[in-house]
């Protein structure tokens, strides 16, 4: 890449937008994925009998659905970041590569 090239695009407001906006979002998720598995694990260590407690009558426990859960909340969190990045994200890509190659 031409340094002057990089330097454009380093020095382009809607790509320092870009850059800001993209890494506060993923950290954003980062902490609530972080939360929701290691609030798993706290379960697994210190609630046991939470988690081995049996849902009605059957051998299905409550650690069943709850694990569950963390997986549908990573596809769902995945799902948000995909969303924001196919729309907004892009969006300034192509406004700073427009931009940016005149």
């Amino acid at each position: 890449m031409d340094k002057s090239l990089a330097e454009r695009i380093a020095a382009n407001p809607d790509y320092q937008l870009l850059k800001s906006r993209r890494s506060r979002f993923g950290w954003i998720l980062t902490i609530a994925m972080l939360i929701v598995y290691y609030g798993y694990i706290m379960l697994i260590a210190f609630d046991k009998e939470l988690l081995a407690h049996r849902i009605g009558d059957g051998v299905t426990t409550w650690g069943i659905p709850i694990g569950f859960g963390v997986i549908i909340f990573t596809i769902l969190i995945t799902g948000v970041y995909v969303r924001r990045a196919n729309s907004e994200f892009d969006a300034l890509s192509d406004r700073v590569r427009k931009e940016v190659l005149k």
